[in-house]
């Protein structure tokens, strides 16, 4: 399962009790748009020992329908890249 927004604010919640919760949701927003906001600049966005979040332009395709089997025309878009840090593949990987 997933965490949402709101999970992450009461775990942040339990870790720091001194903080007001509406205190912690403005972090958590400006974080997030933060984030957004560079990606949006075309800048890379680097969280130490978590990874970083980089815009890629993925070329126009043509594709296939799985559900007809009709190839498709998909135009260029923008996606989110993401890569994991060593401390994190570390981590998960228990080494």
């Amino acid at each position: 399962m997933a965490i949402v927004k709101s999970e992450l604010i009461k775990q942040l919640k339990k870790s720091f009790p001194n903080f007001l919760s509406k205190d912690l949701t403005k972090l958590v927003d400006v974080v997030i748009n933060e984030i957004k906001s560079s990606l949006k600049r075309n800048e890379g966005c680097e969280l130490r020992g978590f990874g970083t979040f980089r815009k890629n332009i993925q070329k126009e395709s043509i594709r296939r329908d799985p559900r007809t089997g009709q190839k498709v025309n998909v135009s260029s878009k923008s996606v989110i890249k993401w890569k994991m840090s060593k401390d994190l593949f570390k981590k998960l990987n228990n080494e």
